[in-house]
Formats: C-alpha cells, structure tokens, sequence
C-alpha cells in the first residue's frame, strides 16, 4: 500500500465505511475507518491525510469535525459526503477549505478525482512548510537583499541601498537561492511574492 496516501473514512454507516474503504484499498490507498467524528479526534492518523467525511452524524457533524482540524498538528483536507445537500452547508463547508462535496451515492471516479485533488494540495501545503522553514534560514541580511533584487534593483543599486558592495550583494544573492532552492531569478521572485502574502 501507498503509506504516504492516506485516506481516513468517517461514517456512522458501516456499510458505507466498508465499501469504500474496500474500493479504495483497490486503488492502493492505505484506508482508515472512523464510526464518528469523536472516534477520529481520539484516533487521528499522526501524518497528513484526505478525509472522506460523512456531513450528517449522530453527535458531532462533519462541518463541525472540519473546524476543529485545524488544532492538529498536520494537514488534513475533507472531502464531504451528503445524501442532503444545501447549498448554505456547502459554501460554510468551502469557506472552510472543503476539497470537494459529493453526494451519495458517491460515484467512485468522481470521488478518486476528488481525492487526487486532496492529495495535491497536501503537496503544496507540504512544500509551502518547507519553504516557509526555508525562509527562515535567511540571515535579516539575506532577507534584505531578496527583497532588493526581487524588486528589480541591480547589485549596484541593491549595494547603494544596503551600504555594501555589488559583489556582497551577489555573493548574499547566491546564499539565498541556494537556500531557497531557486535555479532562476524569475523563481526568486515568485518565492519573494509568495512570502509577502
């Protein structure tokens, strides 16, 4: 099984757990299975994961089982599952980050589409926290002299600007694209952006 492809159902119906854990044990994700939302909190999976999660259940709901995620300590992005949707549920649901909002009877493309894009986004969370630690192995220096190139100076106005030379402004320059694991210019200053929102 795919250890890094998890997938954790919550349902209060068995039938509906079993099934999809089975079809989706198929596909070669490592599958999960939860009776409610308290059973998931107690038990919650140590590494990210793509939850399937059933919006109507006896105790706590699914919407509110998403807005406590966010108190642990990785990601975990939803995939709703309703026989009743209303559209007031749905878009508290996507103000909350919900992938998807499936009703069932789920069609298995459409929920393996679904989770494909659960995945992806776990990837860009994931390499959004590395960059993020990434920044903050800049020197205040390196930081200052990102953002002047970012910007569009040359070494000789970044220099003129910081009180140092072109060639320190080129050696820090070289520092932080090694750092940051950018190969080009126009790399840095997407990363540079990116920072600043």
């Amino acid at each position: 099984m795919n250890e890094s492809r998890l997938v954790c159902i919550v349902d209060d119906d068995a039938s509906v757990r079993d099934s999809l854990s089975i079809m989706l044990g198929l596909k070669e994700f490592d599958c999960r299975t939860y009776e409610s939302s308290e059973a998931f909190l107690s038990a919650a999976p140590d590494k990210p994961c793509c939850l399937v999660l059933d919006l109507n259940m006896a105790g706590m709901s699914g919407l509110d089982l998403q807005e406590k995620l966010g108190g642990l300590p990785h990601s975990v992005e939803v995939i709703f599952l309703t026989a009743f949707a209303d559209v007031d549920v749905m878009r508290r649901a996507f103000l909350n980050q919900a992938v998807d909002f499936l009703e069932k009877p789920v069609v298995m493309p459409v929920l393996l589409d679904a989770i494909e894009r659960a995945f992806e986004r776990l990837k860009s969370n994931a390499v959004a926290t590395v960059r993020i630690q990434s920044f903050e192995t800049l020197t205040p220096r390196e930081r200052e002299v990102m953002t002047a190139i970012a910007q569009g100076m040359t070494h000789r106005e970044a220099g003129a600007l910081l009180g140092i030379s072109p060639r320190t402004v080129e050696v820090h320059k070289g520092r932080v694209m090694e750092k940051l694991g950018a190969k080009t210019l126009a790399e840095l200053v997407r990363m540079n952006i990116e920072r600043a929102h």
